[in-house]
């Protein structure tokens, strides 16, 4: 376990459509989308950003994704010290390696994996200093990450043992089960529970925040995407909406109670 605790540092949208993603999410979000310069060797990516700050990228579904049949999704990037001695960690705890360690020039040092249930997410050891953090609730940034799980229980363990989460505060939804967060250094930062079953396999959803849902929910429908969930009010003084971006991409959005 890492000496101090962490988390989803970066997100990143893998489409069939980088320009029509590009154009959705700067409307519906409010983004601004800048290409990233990584070389004449390293395909198309935008990154998404807040002012000057980055949040994510948008790069085209590899070859080898979509032969595999994976569909546009987000996924997150989880920070690590050592990329090589995190990833060897998540593979000896039972989760797999889907990208062996490499090297992304002038970014740092990345790995793809998934936890023992199968939900995939990405260790990055970035090459420069770390940024402050963001205040809860700044629109445009990620407020909340949520796993659905096939064992709640067994994956907070996981991601306990790997990353140093703890297990917070819990929520009886009745018939969908028990939901329960957990935090980072002292602060919730997302929630688990067991997925419902709509959903075929384990999978994690980013929250991104907005000042408005019903607003935001417009924003969606209007350009082309899904209201698949919502809103809906939860604890804490806050709506959220599930949606689906035009390439299908699941992700949610959320914001506060006025």
């Amino acid at each position: 376990m890492p000496s101090a605790a962490k988390s989803f540092f970066w997100y990143e949208l893998m489409t069939t459509d980088v320009d029509a993603a590009e154009a959705f999410y700067t409307k519906v979000i409010g983004w601004k989308a800048e290409p990233f310069d990584g070389g004449s060797a390293m395909q198309r990516y935008v990154v998404v950003k807040v002012g000057d700050r980055g949040v994510g990228g948008i790069m085209a579904l590899p070859e080898e994704a979509r032969n595999m049949g994976m569909p546009p999704a987000w996924v997150g990037y989880i920070q690590a010290d050592d990329a090589d001695a995190t990833t060897d960690a998540v593979k000896k705890a039972g989760g797999k390696v889907h990208r062996e360690p490499s090297d992304i020039p002038g970014v740092g040092r990345f790995s793809v994996v998934s936890d023992p249930q199968g939900a995939v997410f990405m260790l990055l050891q970035p090459n420069g200093p770390d940024q402050p953090p963001v205040a809860m609730g700044t629109p445009g940034h990620i407020g909340w990450r949520e796993l659905y799980a096939n064992d709640w229980p067994s994956a907070l363990e996981f991601y306990s043992g790997q990353f140093g989460w703890e297990k917070d505060m819990s929520v009886d939804m009745e018939e969908m089960g028990i939901y329960q967060l957990f935090s980072v250094n002292g602060e919730q930062n997302g929630g688990m529970m067991n997925r419902p079953p709509h959903l075929p396999v384990p999978v994690w959803q980013f929250y991104f925040n907005v000042p408005a849902i019903d607003a935001a929910a417009k924003r969606v429908t209007d350009n082309g995407g899904k209201v698949v969930f919502g809103p809906m009010d939860v604890p804490g003084g806050q709506w959220v909406v599930n949606c689906t971006d035009p390439q299908g991409a699941h992700f949610g959005m959320v914001a506060p109670m006025r």
